[in-house]
């Protein structure tokens, strides 16, 4: 359900679990914070989905058995805000919930026309993982992040490109294109080159 592909330095990680709209399950976010730690030599790291969702969050059946409140969501987001090479969340769809929390911690998000973007905790009755409210308002500004987050809006991809919450905006047959495109210079450079200007930034 969950894949991974290195090209060199460049590491995509894939969410394929397709009939259930790539929800994810404990086990899913276990292996996707195994590829996100065991990326730190790569120069790029990609998420991204398969079919026509990112993901709709915790599956429903885990987030109600514990999985919504699990430490393994802000592991994975640490794990991917931690690495030294440019990190992309390709966006070949919506992403819903819990599944923000890797996004807001990439450093680029690129996305096809129809995706949206919500985070229904006020509704479902869970807190946000600690760290996604922070980067959502460094991000979006505070009141946009309370637009989600408490007025539970969701957010076409459109407006989130106003608002700074997706960089680009591609068709989908271009999506991984763009990756390339986006991709091209930390590849043909050094890790501590690559390393060096993002932490200036």
């Amino acid at each position: 359900m969950i894949t991974v592909e290195d090209k060199g330095d460049l590491r995509i990680v894939t969410i394929d679990r397709q009939d259930k709209a790539n929800s994810l399950t404990a086990e899913m976010l276990e292996q996707l914070a195994i590829a996100a730690e065991g990326a730190t030599d790569k120069h790029a790291f990609i998420l991204t989905g398969a079919g026509k969702v990112f993901s709709a969050g915790a599956d429903l059946d885990a987030a109600k058995a514990g999985l919504a409140v699990s430490p393994l969501w802000e592991r994975l987001s640490g794990a991917i805000a931690a690495l030294p090479g440019l990190t992309i969340a390709a966006l070949n769809g919506t992403v819903a919930g819990g599944a923000m929390g890797m996004v807001l911690a990439c450093d680029l998000r690129i996305a096809t026309p129809g995706t949206k973007v919500f985070y229904p905790v006020m509704k479902l009755g869970f807190l946000p993982q600690p760290s996604d409210p922070k980067r959502l308002a460094a991000i979006a500004g505070p009141s946009r992040a309370k637009m989600i987050l408490m007025a539970g809006q969701k957010i076409t991809a459109q407006e989130a490109q106003v608002w700074g919450l997706i960089d680009k905006i591609v068709e989908p047959e271009e999506l991984m294109t763009t990756v390339d495109e986006l991709t091209a210079d930390v590849l043909a450079a050094k890790i501590d080159h690559v390393q060096g200007i993002k932490q200036l930034i």
